[in-house]
C-alpha cells in the first residue's frame, strides 16, 4: 500500500483541485448548483483573482485545455498579444537591452478575463452572475489571507508606500500588509464585477450578457482604466519610470480564441497541451525522447535521463518557440528526429546548450543563450534569477536577493459527471508586477518580459505576437477518450515537474481501482536550471539540478558523480500540481491537490 499525505478523493459527482481552497470549494460549490465543469473552473478562477493576487489577476494571461463530454478537445487561448506599439526598436531607444520584469512596458494585452468569459459563454450553463457571486463575497467582506500574500506585501511595502500607492490601498490596510487570520477586502474589485453586472443586465439573454461583458472590458469603462494606468510613468525593474504601450484600440481588437491542441503518443497514452506560443510541447518532446525502455522508476538512472532530456527539449524551446515564427513541430516530435536527439544523452551530465536541426533548419537562439556561463560562482545564473528555483512553503513566492520578487501561478481542475474536463493555470497581473488600477482593483500583467529584444527570433517582441509563456496545462486521453486533467504553477519548472508527476501516475501501481494521484504529486520532484529562464534578468545554471531532500541519498550521490551540481532543498518544495481524473470504464472520478504550500486542495463526492 502506498501511504501519501492525503488519499486520492475518490466520487461519481465531481471533483475539483485547485491551488487554493476557496476556488476548490467554490467551483464545488457551482457543480452542486447544477453546474457543469466550466461553470465550476470560471467560478474557481475568479475566486483565485482574490485569494491568490500574488499569483494571478484578471488582467492575466491563461490557457485551457477542455474537453467537452463526447467532443474534441480543444486550447482556449488566453494569451494576450504584444501592443501594436511594442517593438523592438522602441524598448532598444529607451536604453533596454530587456523587457523590465515589472511595470507597464512589460505588459501584453490582458487575456484571462476573456478567455474565461469565451469559457462560459460558449461551453458553460450559468450566468456571469451566478459564478461571479463567490469572488464578489471574498473582494467585497473579505477572506482571511494566505502567508503569501502578507510575505509578498512585506518585500515590496518600500514601494508600495512610495511609488505604487494605489496598490498600498489595498494591499496595506491600517497601513501593514495583510496578516495570516485577519480578513483581506478588496472594494475596489468587488465594485468592478458590480458594474459589470449592471451595465450588462439588460443586454439579452445569457450568451448576450456574457459578449455585452466582454465588451466593456475592451472598449467599456474598464478598457479606459487599463489605458489610463499603462499611461501613467512607473518605477519598474530597470529602475526608471516608464510608460506602457497599451492603448484602446489594443484592447479593442483582441479576443481569446480556440485551437487545435499539440498532441503526442506514449505508451496507450496521448497527451495534449497547447502550441509553441507556450512551452507546452516540451512536455510532448520530452516523452518523445524516452528510449522504449525506461530504467527503474526513481533510480539514478531514471533521473539522469529526465533531466538531461529536458535541458534537450528546453534548448530547443530557446531556438524554435514563440509566436513570432513557424515552428517546425512535425520535425521537433519525429522519431527520426528523437532518435538522434536521444543519442546525445551520455552518462554524464551535460552543461551546454545544445539545440538539434530539425529538418535541416540551422538553430539560432538569443545573444544571452549563446554566452557561456561559468560552471560554478556567481553570475546571472545564480538562485533567485528569474522565478522562484523552488516553491515557497509560505505560498509559491519568493523574494530574490536584490529585494525584487517574482510572480508565481495558479492551477484549476474540474470534472463533471457527464465527464466534462477542464485543465487551466491562470497567472500574470500580480500584485507585485504593477500597481493596481485604482478604479479597478487589479494591477496590469508583465508577460512581455519572456519576449527578447532581438530581431528574428522564434520569441523576438513583435507586435499582434504572442509573447511564448511558461503556463502549460495538461490533458492525458487513453483510447482516444479524455482520462486525466493536471498541471502547476512554476514558471519554467511547470514542463520539468508534470511529466515526473505523469508518468509517477502511470507507472506506478494504482490505488482503488485507479491512478494514484495523490502518491504521483507527492513523490519527490527535481527541477533544473539549465537553459534561459522566461523572467527577468533572465539567467540560467547550467549543471544544475535541485532536488527535494526526501530524494534517496543514494540517487542523490550517483547524480553528483556524473558531474550534476545538485542542490537539496526542503522536503517538500518542488513542484505544485493539480489533477482530476475520470475512468472511462466505471465514470468513477478522482482527484488529488499538492500539499506543498499547505493550500492546494481537491474536494469532490
Amino acid at each position: 500500500m502506498t501511504f501519501t499525505t492525503r488519499p486520492t478523493l475518490q466520487g461519481t459527482f465531481g471533483m475539483v483541485s485547485a491551488t487554493h481552497w476557496l476556488a476548490s470549494q467554490s467551483a464545488m460549490a457551482v457543480l452542486e448548483d447544477g453546474g457543469n465543469a466550466f461553470d465550476a473552473a470560471v467560478a474557481g478562477a475568479f475566486v483565485l483573482h482574490v485569494v491568490e493576487p500574488h499569483m494571478n489577476g484578471p488582467a492575466g494571461e491563461v490557457p485551457i485545455l477542455l474537453a467537452p463530454a463526447g467532443g474534441e478537445v480543444r486550447v482556449l487561448c488566453g494569451q494576450g498579444v504584444a501592443p501594436a506599439a511594442a517593438t523592438v526598436a522602441h524598448y532598444r531607444g529607451l536604453g533596454l537591452d530587456l523587457v523590465p520584469g515589472t511595470g507597464p512596458l512589460a505588459a501584453a494585452v490582458p487575456g484571462a478575463f476573456d478567455a474565461w468569459l469565451l469559457l462560459l459563454r460558449d461551453h458553460g450553463t450559468r450566468s456571469l452572475e451566478d459564478v461571479l457571486k463567490y469572488a464578489i463575497g471574498y473582494a467585497e467582506h473579505g477572506h482571511a489571507p494566505v502567508e503569501g500574500v502578507g510575505a509578498i506585501v512585506a518585500a515590496v511595502r518600500e514601494v508600495f508606500e512610495t511609488e505604487w500607492t494605489s496598490s498600498a490601498e489595498v494591499y496595506l490596510p491600517g497601513g501593514r500588509p495583510p496578516r495570516a487570520g485577519e480578513l483581506l477586502r478588496n472594494p475596489a474589485l468587488a465594485a468592478t464585477w458590480r458594474r459589470l453586472l449592471a451595465e450588462t443586465a439588460r443586454a439579452g439573454d445569457r450568451e448576450a450578457r456574457i459578449d455585452a461583458a466582454r465588451e466593456v472590458w475592451r472598449s467599456g469603462f474598464v478598457a479606459e482604466a487599463l489605458v489610463r494606468q499603462s499611461r501613467r510613468p512607473t518605477l519598474d525593474t530597470s529602475g526608471r519610470r516608464h510608460t506602457g504601450t497599451l492603448t484602446e484600440a489594443d484592447l479593442a481588437g483582441w479576443s481569446a480564441g480556440y485551437e487545435a491542441p499539440v498532441t503526442h503518443d506514449w505508451n496507450g497514452w496521448t497527451v495534449c497541451k497547447a502550441g509553441p506560443w507556450s512551452q507546452g510541447p516540451v512536455f510532448l518532446q520530452q516523452l518523445a525522447l524516452l528510449p522504449p525502455d525506461l530504467p527503474a522508476y526513481g533510480s539514478a538512472d531514471y533521473v539522469h535521463l529526465l533531466i538531461e532530456g529536458c535541458k534537450l527539449a528546453m534548448a530547443d524551446r530557446e531556438a524554435w518557440y514563440g509566436d513570432a515564427a513557424d515552428v517546425p513541430l512535425a520535425a521537433l516530435l519525429s522519431d527520426e528526429y528523437n532518435a538522434g536527439r536521444r543519442a546525445l544523452v551520455g552518462d554524464e551530465a551535460s552543461y551546454e546548450l545544445r539545440p538539434g536541426s530539425p529538418g535541416g533548419r540551422v538553430p539560432r537562439l538569443p545573444a544571452q543563450a549563446r554566452a557561456r556561463v561559468a560552471r560554478s560562482g556567481p553570475g546571472p545564473g545564480r538562485p533567485g534569477a528569474g522565478e522562484p528555483t523552488a516553491a515557497d512553503p509560505a505560498g509559491g513566492a519568493r523574494v530574490a536577493a536584490d529585494g525584487r520578487t517574482r510572480g508565481d501561478t495558479c492551477h484549476l481542475d474540474v470534472v463533471d459527471r457527464w465527464g466534462n474536463m477542464v485543465a487551466a493555470t491562470p497567472s500574470g497581473g500580480w500584485l507585485q508586477s504593477n500597481p493596481v488600477v485604482p478604479e479597478l482593483g487589479f494591477p496590469l500583467g508583465t508577460r512581455l518580459q519572456m519576449t527578447w529584444l532581438e530581431e528574428g527570433l522564434a520569441n523576438s517582441l513583435t507586435p499582434g505576437r504572442r509573447p511564448r509563456t511558461t503556463l502549460t496545462p495538461s490533458l492525458a486521453l487513453r483510447g482516444g477518450v479524455p482520462v486525466m486533467a493536471f498541471g502547476t504553477p512554476g514558471g519554467d519548472q511547470q514542463d520539468q515537474w508534470q511529466p515526473h508527476f505523469f508518468l509517477a501516475a502511470v507507472l506506478r501501481a494504482p490505488v482503488r481501482g485507479g491512478l494514484d494521484l495523490q502518491g504521483a504529486i507527492d513523490a519527490p520532484n527535481w527541477h533544473n536550471d539549465s537553459f534561459p529562464s522566461s523572467f527577468h534578468p533572465r539567467g540560467r545554471r547550467p549543471g544544475s539540478v535541485t532536488v527535494e531532500s526526501r530524494t534517496d541519498p543514494g540517487v542523490i550521490g550517483e547524480l553528483r558523480r556524473r558531474g550534476h551540481r545538485v542542490t537539496v532543498g526542503p522536503g517538500w518544495s518542488e513542484g505544485r500540481l493539480c489533477a482530476v481524473a475520470r475512468d472511462p470504464e466505471t465514470g468513477v472520478l478522482s482527484a488529488a491537490a499538492n500539499p506543498r504550500g499547505m493550500q492546494g486542495y481537491a474536494v469532490g463526492r
